[in-house]
């Protein structure tokens, strides 16, 4: 009894502050740990009670079971060489580095735009938490269902893939979880926060059916409009030397243009190569295949540091932090 008094005596008008627009200085601009835990674990209770959790689960084992079964019975060449693991990793990389933002996009939807349009979110605030420990919570908890799901799925089909591909890489595997981990909270972080800046379902929906396409039609279309542009002279390109066989065995060397490092490091940010491009850095999955691959005449005076593969993490920490902290701020001063 006391503590609710002390709440409502901290905020002054309490819930009505919460509900509309705060003022500075209320308890809707503080972060309480404590708060944003209890959020976070009734969030994850929930997807328990509602099977999301363990149809995930699920979902993950199936996946790689179904991806080693497939190497186990098609792959005898790959088997052969010895890289199973290393298969295993490239083709599982490039269905999560679709499936998981679909995920997200599950889990994030209506995490805050839905309690927003059936108003629960002003009952949930009327309680001892702010509307940053409501968001932190929302993420945490959705992240959480996807984190544990993933190594639930991954920690059971372990003993299938290391039983059917007869080799077993520990380092890659567990490098292809620790990297899907990452690239899911990267994109539960969008999800979220796209779904706080919205007041209904609908506007949330749409918003993340336009990240998704930004990511995977228009992003992948950069590269191919750079180029266009520079072969019209509307973008600087940068020359570059590289020796060349002939068909008669001599050499001999060519000057041509490529893209500009700004331009090269845009196709760096979409969270789908940085997440390959960090696998390659942590594991020997992947080869010429995963991640982004730059000729080594493109920089004879060496590599940008940010157009190198271990930069994607930093890449994918901007992904996690940027998008909560714009929503943070933002969600602390709409009127709900």
């Amino acid at each position: 009894m006391s503590a609710d008094t002390g709440a409502g005596s901290g905020t002054g008008a309490g819930t009505d502050t919460r509900a509309g627009t705060p003022s500075a200085g209320s308890t809707s601009s503080s972060i309480n740990p404590e708060s944003v835990r209890a959020v976070a674990k009734k969030d994850f209770r929930d997807s328990i009670r509602s099977w999301v959790f363990w149809g995930l689960s699920i979902f993950f084992f199936t996946l790689l079971v179904s991806v080693t079964g497939a190497i186990s019975y098609f792959g005898d060449e790959i088997a052969q060489a010895g890289a199973t693991t290393e298969a295993l990793v490239l083709f599982v990389s490039q269905i999560t580095r679709l499936v998981i933002p679909l995920i997200a996009i599950v889990l994030g939807w209506k995490s805050i735009a839905g309690e927003r349009e059936s108003g629960s979110i002003k009952i949930l605030l009327s309680l001892p938490h702010s509307r940053k420990d409501v968001l932190l919570g929302k993420l945490l908890g959705r992240s959480a269902v996807l984190s544990i799901s993933l190594t639930i799925g991954f920690a059971l089909a372990a003993v299938v893939v290391a039983v059917v591909l007869g080799s077993f890489d520990v380092v890659d595997y567990v490098s292809l979880l620790a990297m899907a981990i990452i690239y899911g909270l990267a994109y539960t972080s969008i999800t979220v926060s796209l779904s706080s800046m919205t007041r209904s379902t609908t506007l949330a929906g749409a918003a993340m059916a336009g990240v998704f396409l930004l990511f995977y039609l228009v992003w992948n279309a950069l590269q191919s409009a750079f180029q266009l542009l520079m072969s019209r002279g509307l973008i600087s390109g940068v020359s570059y030397t590289r020796e060349v066989t002939l068909l008669d065995g001599s050499t001999e060397q060519r000057t041509a243009e490529r893209l500009p490092d700004w331009a090269l490091f845009v196709d760096m940010i979409d969270p789908g190569n940085a997440f390959q491009n960090a696998i390659t850095v942590l594991s020997s999955a992947g080869g010429s295949n995963l991640g982004t691959a730059y000729p080594e005449y493109y920089f004879p005076d060496g590599l940008p540091f940010y157009l190198e593969n271990w930069f994607s993490f930093v890449i994918l920490l901007l992904w996690i932090v940027v998008p909560i902290a714009i929503a943070l701020y933002r969600f602390d001063r709409v009127d709900l």
